[in-house]
């Protein structure tokens, strides 16, 4: 009888010592913390960078996610580019750069004329170049340079933490870079493409993995929650301007419909005067613009609310 209840103490041990199995045969996992700083350099100089980094700088958090390295008014040479990758690199944790439209978009060359892809591939060299973040602790990412095709787009990233898979994609704030002129529209129909691949590839890769969350960063409001579905889409009235974020926000909906987990978009739009970055959902998409403000977002696996939003500062 001793021997018996000996083995039936070890069995039980073994059990509670065992990792925690969610519902579906899928381990479970603790929850984790990111910070993301939106975009907000309405005035020329570091300083709001400086305590933007500084509040994110808690130990605690998993990365950060940077929109952004400079105002439109700032210069676009290769000096300005380097200090902020300097500043950048001595924060305390993990951080993954999204480029900001006014980091490449309105750049000219001395004779005045657009030097915009230029400058992008000089951003790509100096803040994507290689396969992890930035940050005196460093996180391995995955690029979407990685494949032959793609090669130049090594500013979309992906990693993941625990459950959830985590991304980078470039969708710039001023209508994701598509300019109303004649003739070919080379810099976005090219970048259009890597988006639709990248995607794909990133809905393919939660699904095949079963993640429990995929987060997507642009910096611009792709408006993910303003589609119209069903009859209503084809009642629609044809828009006057060309939306440059409609690609991408039919193709996030329609892979969105096919995951099982959450989608959250997290951009840099401005906030109406006063209010605070808050999630909104539709189905499985949820949506939170951040503004120009350092917040954090606690993940918390098995729980009802998976992404609680709160201003760093706090």
């Amino acid at each position: 009888m001793p021997r018996a209840r000996l083995v039936l103490a070890t069995v039980l041990c073994a059990l509670l010592s065992a990792p925690l199995q969610a519902r579906d045969g899928r381990e479970a996992h603790e929850a984790h913390r990111f910070g993301v700083i939106g975009h907000s350099f309405d005035k020329p100089g570091d300083e709001h960078f400086r305590k933007a980094l500084a509040q994110t700088s808690d130990k605690s958090l998993s990365f950060v996610v940077v929109t952004g390295i400079k105002a439109a008014g700032e210069p676009c040479g290769d000096k300005l580019y380097q200090e902020r990758r300097e500043l950048v690199e001595k924060a305390k944790r993990p951080v993954i750069v999204l480029p900001a439209g006014s980091d490449w978009t309105e750049c000219r060359n001395s004779a005045g004329r657009t030097n915009a892809v230029e400058r992008l591939n000089r951003l790509r060299e100096l803040f994507h170049g290689d396969p992890q973040s930035l940050g005196a602790k460093k996180l391995a990412l995955t690029r979407l340079s990685t494949s032959p095709r793609f090669r130049s787009y090594a500013e979309n990233a992906h990693w993941t933490v625990d459950s959830v898979l985590y991304a980078t994609v470039n969708l710039p704030a001023n209508n994701n870079h598509y300019l109303a002129a004649a003739g070919r529209n080379s810099e976005y129909e090219d970048r259009l493409v890597a988006t639709r691949f990248w995607l794909n590839r990133l809905f393919a890769l939660a699904r095949g993995d079963k993640v429990d969350a995929i987060v997507l960063f642009t910096e611009g409001d792709v408006k993910p929650l303003a589609e119209p579905t069903g009859l209503r889409s084809l009642l629609r009235r044809a828009p006057s301007t060309q939306d440059g974020f409609a690609a991408a926000r039919k193709q996030i909906q329609a892979l969105a419909q096919k995951f099982d987990g959450k989608v959250l978009l997290v951009d840099s739009a401005a906030l109406p005067k006063k209010a605070h970055p808050r999630i909104e959902w539709r189905d499985n998409i949820g949506h939170v613009s951040v503004g120009g403000e350092a917040v954090e977002i606690k993940v918390t696996p098995g729980e009802k609310a998976l992404f609680t939003v709160k201003n760093a500062a706090e």
